[in-house]
């Protein structure tokens, strides 16, 4: 009797011990997610992505620093950070695209600028059933809410959590040390021709309030407005910040030496900041951060 309950017993256990293995070993469907991308627009995907196009070179750093970037399938010219960016397939340029060579690639997710990339473009992807997410950071508190929601259109929830925090406490730390700082007044070059600056919506004016700057074009309505030497000159800053396209200092800061009743120009304060750094919204920029507030407390020195 006792014998025969043994063996039930041990069949049964061998039974379930099959089932189990069975079902940890069949693979699990990942579960469908609802985000809310910057413009407002719910998306639906049945699993995170895993075949990515991505439409702006910031874009493509960000899903590599939340260690996405295998699932990028293409992507656009100047996504040359990090260095394995250099070597994925190009599908045209930020502001003109190639629909053809994208849908070729069969994604299953388009990442897109909403203010950088060409809206009819977009929309003839859209209309061909390809999910598009769209992202629009201005501040410091937008990039860290891209890098999650990056995190969670691929899967990648822990890496991106890391990130953003890892930017959040950079900036906190920047903040901290430059509090009690005394205001210095800025003009941040963006472009020579036309001379371009930016106002105090975007992401580079709160970098430089954040180190105790003030951006003389704050309250400019555009976000990149073009503007005179002639209201340069009026508001003359005490300090003149450039960037541009390349990593090599500008000839745009020498040009300004044209102009010596300008107060940077006397006190030669005029100071390059490596685009790459402060141009995309990305984990980087809290380095070119870090820059900005040395060359201003390089001029409250002098």
């Amino acid at each position: 009797m006792h014998l025969t309950r043994f063996w039930v017993l041990l069949q049964f256990w061998v039974l379930s011990f099959a089932f189990t293995a069975a079902v940890l070993a069949t693979p699990l469907k990942a579960a469908a997610l609802t985000i809310t991308d910057d413009t407002g627009q719910v998306l639906q995907l049945t699993q995170p992505a895993q075949r990515i196009i991505s439409l702006s070179p910031h874009l493509t750093e960000n899903l590599f620093a939340i260690g996405a970037g295998n699932l990028i399938v293409g992507a656009v010219e100047y996504s040359d950070y990090p260095e394995a960016a250099k070597n994925l397939p190009l599908v045209g340029g930020y502001d003109q695209l190639d629909v053809e060579g994208i849908v070729a690639l069969q994604p299953d997710l388009i990442i897109a600028w909403h203010s950088g990339n060409p809206l009819p473009q977009i929309e003839r992807l859209a209309s061909l059933s390809i999910p598009v997410y769209f992202t629009e950071p201005r501040s410091f508190a937008a990039v860290s809410h891209e890098l999650r929601q990056l995190g969670r259109l691929t899967g990648k929830e822990a890496q991106a959590e890391a990130a953003a925090l890892a930017f959040e406490q950079g900036a906190e730390q920047l903040k901290a040390e430059y509090a009690q700082q005394r205001p210095v007044r800025v003009f941040y070059q963006v472009w020579e021709q036309p001379l371009m600056t930016l106002n105090g919506e975007h992401l580079i004016s709160e970098g430089l309030s954040l180190c105790g700057g003030v951006n003389i074009f704050s309250d400019l309505n555009q976000l990149v407005p073009v503007i005179s030497r002639e209201v340069v000159l009026t508001k003359n800053p005490e300090v003149i910040m450039g960037g541009g396209m390349g990593e090599d200092t500008p000839a745009w800061l020498e040009n300004w030496k044209k102009y010596p009743s300008l107060q940077a120009v006397q006190e030669n304060k005029l100071y390059f900041i490596p685009p790459s750094l402060v141009q995309r919204p990305t984990p980087r920029f809290l380095q070119g951060t870090k820059i900005m507030c040395e060359k201003l407390q390089k001029a409250r020195a002098n």
